[in-house]
């Protein structure tokens, strides 16, 4: 399926009987790279559904999480940051966001409460400017690690940078004014019933979410240069056969490729620690996803400038469906 094809999402599935007046639909998180986006969603759905990192531009795909209140369906689209594209899949992510802030219901602008307000807050606000159809919340994020006083100034900021249907500050860290954030994009979506079980969170297949956990638990520590340089292509995944009396357990295969021989050498680290460091660190995420022992087999390979090769990054399926 198309990440973009939010329409076809909208036609409900059978589903228990909803209460009169109950929402359901979308909401997209935009703003430059490393801005809380993916955080911030993890904290509304109430589990990971998305990588984070401190390194910006970690998203790659749109992510949708699922929010369940007894009065609306909320499925937040997290997408990448908007920044200047470098490369073929800058380029590519940089069109993708576009093409989701038409699909969604509303948009939460993300800019964080303890940086000034810069050059890419004020070109994406512009942006949005153009969004006369689809109202936009600017969320003023992080507002655990600003003063009191810088929350009351980035609000002040934020409200200069452009008309927004509301303003507000919310930390992920601590839950501080995740309910009013929750209510206020609610109250912005359509009425019509859920379109997703109660019991999901993401629609995102189990083999994509092992391999973000993986590129996640890759880009821990590593220089500078390595993050857009490491994709993550899950090659197998099955149940191994065990006893009546043993736990299940499920065997996973998975390729990082990078783009230069210097690059994986520091992936794999001396004598191979770096990559059981980042074994051990994914194989506890995925457990815990899947519920389950895992076997993690981590292979590195080298796929030369694969950010500017379509066909490579079609094989890494990082294409226009990101």
């Amino acid at each position: 399926m198309n990440d973009l094809d939010l329409e076809k999402l909208r036609t409900p599935l059978a589903m228990p009987a909803h209460p009169e007046g109950f929402r359901s639909g979308f909401a997209c998180f935009v703003g430059r790279p490393n801005v809380g986006k993916s955080t911030l969603m993890n904290a509304l759905v109430g589990q990971k559904v998305a990588i984070t990192s401190q390194r910006p531009q970690t998203t790659r795909r749109t992510v949708r999480g699922i929010v369940h209140r007894p009065d609306a369906q909320l499925i937040v689209v997290d997408t990448p940051g908007l920044h200047k594209p470098r490369t073929l899949l800058g380029e590519r992510l940089d069109s993708l966001v576009r093409s989701t802030l038409v699909e969604v219901d509303v948009i939460g602008f993300c800019v964080p409460a303890g940086e000034p307000i810069g050059r890419g807050d004020t070109y994406i606000a512009g942006e949005l400017a153009a969004q006369t159809n689809t109202p936009v919340v600017a969320l003023v994020t992080k507002t655990d690690a600003a003063s009191e006083e810088q929350v009351a100034e980035q609000l002040l900021a934020v409200e200069r940078l452009g008309e927004w249907s509301d303003i507000v500050p919310v930390s992920a860290e601590t839950g501080q004014r995740l309910d009013v954030a929750t209510d206020v994009l609610c109250g912005h979506l359509p009425e019509g019933p859920p379109l997703y079980p109660e019991q999901d969170r993401t629609d995102e297949p189990e083999e994509i979410l092992v391999g973000e956990l993986v590129r996640e638990a890759a880009l821990e520590g590593v220089r500078d240069e390595l993050p857009h340089s490491i994709a993550v292509v899950v090659d197998e995944m099955e149940s191994r056969d065990t006893a009546a009396d043993e736990p299940e357990m499920i065997d996973i295969y998975a390729s990082l490729y990078v783009e230069r021989p210097s690059q994986k050498a520091i992936v794999i680290g001396g004598k191979g620690s770096r990559l059981r460091d980042v074994g051990a660190r994914a194989r506890q995420h995925i457990e815990a996803l899947l519920g389950c022992r895992v076997f993690l087999d981590l292979r590195v390979r080298v796929a030369k400038d694969w950010q500017r090769d379509p066909k490579k990054l079609r094989k890494l399926g990082l294409d226009q469906q990101t």
